[in-house]
């Protein structure tokens, strides 16, 4: 019992209940009145009892999150099904709205064009690989109308003209190319006109080139050159592009100018071909 009264663990339990008659104490001369017993184990007990609280709603948490399992289970399936519904009639409303622009620009050649025998839209399905001058083909071919040497335009601008042609497949050869003349006159000025004839260094920048430009030419930068219609294969008046830079042939004859056309031939996603129109001959490949 000595040995208890002068160990470390009494003198402890000393401190505590003397520190606990010393809140009683408190209690009691604090604005005259005094604490009960029960408050007073209440107020000492209440962070142990805000632990419990905690513990048991988490342990209730769990166990309704396991008791009810299949339930929820069962609601999760049907929001991810809700979901997939709701992303394919998204994409479905992505696939009319494209549609639905697709032939609002067929309305817009018609309506401008109205001797033009149009395809449906044509989907450009790609490019061809290793073409710097960005041959492509579309999903539109003989069966739909499409024949050799028929121009290719969308309603902003010419692109180019068909070259090999399947039944249900068509390649497409860009006015990038210089392998595709195209007689061109400026739309401000009939007397200045030249030929559209692409070039490796212009068709890096998605552009084209005019040449065989008289030297005494009132051309500037910013006019828009259209297709002249002379030889048939293409038709009158279509715009081509503007003319962004004006210089002379490495001869010193002649001017060229740079043009960007007024479509971007490099992003292509859909084409109309002109299968006919007024003036069209057969069977020539270049204008």
């Amino acid at each position: 019992m000595r040995e208890f009264l002068k160990s470390t663990r009494f003198k402890v339990l000393l401190a505590f209940l003397a520190f606990l008659v010393g809140i009683m104490i408190y209690a009691v001369t604090k604005g005259g009145y005094s604490v009960s017993g029960a408050s007073f184990i209440n107020t000492l007990t209440k962070p142990f009892r805000a632990v419990s609280n905690k513990i048991s709603m988490n342990i209730e948490t769990g166990l309704d999150k396991f008791s009810n399992a299949d339930e929820y289970y069962e609601e999760n399936q049907r929001l991810k099904q809700q979901i997939g519904e709701l992303n394919k009639q998204l994409t479905e409303f992505d696939a009319l709205k494209s549609e639905v622009e697709e032939l609002r620009k067929f309305v817009i050649i018609k309506e401008e064009h109205e001797d033009f025998v149009l395809s449906q839209p044509c989907e450009v399905l790609g490019y061809i690989a290793n073409d710097p001058f960005r041959s492509f083909t579309i999903d539109k071919g003989s069966a739909d109308g499409i024949k050799p040497n028929c121009p290719v335009a969308t309603a902003e601008g010419l692109v180019g003209i068909t070259v090999e042609v399947s039944e249900h497949v068509s390649t497409v050869r860009t006015i990038l190319s210089p392998d595709l003349s195209v007689g061109a006159v400026c739309s401000s000025s009939s007397a200045d006109s030249g030929v559209i004839e692409g070039a490796i260094l212009s068709a890096e920048n998605g552009n084209t080139r005019l040449s065989h430009v008289s030297t005494d030419n009132q051309l500037k930068v910013g006019d828009l050159m259209i297709t002249t219609g002379r030889s048939g294969v293409f038709p009158e008046n279509y715009a081509i592009g503007t003319i962004k830079s004006i210089s002379y042939d490495s001869n010193g004859l002649s001017v060229c100018a740079e043009i960007e056309p007024c479509t971007d031939i490099r992003r292509l996603t859909s084409v109309i071909v002109i299968t006919d129109f007024s003036g069209k001959k057969e069977d020539i490949d270049e204008d």
